[in-house]
């Protein structure tokens, strides 16, 4: 009767100490990474694999490693030159130091959040309308500056921060359109300027030819009949050149 009241008693401290095992037995995936705490003081960072605690004395928090795409929310802000635009971002960050996100910072991720806000909107402010309309990249570079500085320190590495999108006012649209068919219309104008000055260049010395050659002013105009004949069906009266007729007076048998 002993033997069974003995077993009867130890039973649920069994219990309780099958049940402490299994609490401190623990399995962190390969993207993840268990930061352990021993009466609340920081001990050691855990990689992937199983691993043990110290029951009722250490803790572990569990923290994700892998790349986070995150969209922010459209941020109204003021351009350096005094434009209102709207423009949103993306990011991809990670957390490289588990030990550092969980003790240096509350909720990091919001914090991240938060702290991307603020430098789109920095970064906004410190650039033109033009810049962020032709060089998205400087802009981009100059956000992965800011967050790089501010999060580092938090175990967040950034790899990458982009422009996503750019609202402009539509008033700023038309005179950014009308400046646009501006620059057409002089590239135009001076592409036709050239063609012509290029053609007064090519008759000038076609005109220098002709002068050297008497000869070729009369071909060239009987070669031009020729062709307006040939392009309209009209009667072409042309007057007989007064040099053929000099020449020929001056033919022996003529004037014999």
């Amino acid at each position: 009767m002993l033997v069974p009241t003995l077993l009867f008693t130890l039973m649920p401290v069994g219990i309780i100490l099958l049940v402490l095992a299994l609490k401190s037995f623990g399995i962190n995936q390969e993207y993840e990474r268990g930061v352990v705490f021993r009466l609340g003081r920081l001990q050691a960072t855990k990689g992937p694999g199983w691993f043990w605690l110290i029951p009722i004395v250490e803790r572990v928090v569990k923290v994700d490693i892998r790349t986070i795409t995150y969209a922010l929310d459209t941020q109204e802000t003021v351009t350096r030159d005094g434009v209102a635009v709207r423009v949103n971002a993306v990011l991809w960050f990670r957390a490289f130091d588990a030990a550092g996100v969980v003790t240096t910072v509350a909720n990091w991720k919001s914090a991240i959040i938060q702290a991307a806000e603020t430098a789109l909107r920095d970064a906004i402010g410190q650039s033109d309308l033009d810049q962020m309309l032709k060089d998205r990249t400087t802009i981009n570079a100059r956000l992965n500056e800011l967050l790089t500085a501010t999060c580092n320190r938090w175990g967040v590495e950034f790899d990458a921060v982009e422009i996503k999108d750019l609202d402009i006012p539509p008033q700023m649209q038309r005179a950014i359109a009308r400046e646009a068919e501006a620059v057409r219309e002089k590239r135009a104008r001076i592409i036709k300027a050239e063609g012509e000055q290029e053609a007064a260049r090519k008759l000038s010395d076609a005109a220098m030819i002709i002068a050297e050659a008497p000869g070729a002013l009369e071909l060239r105009r009987l070669q031009t009949l020729a062709e307006i004949g040939v392009e309209h069906n009209s009667t072409i009266i042309a007057m007989f050149p007064t040099e053929l007729l000099e020449a020929f007076k001056k033919l022996p048998g003529k004037a014999a």
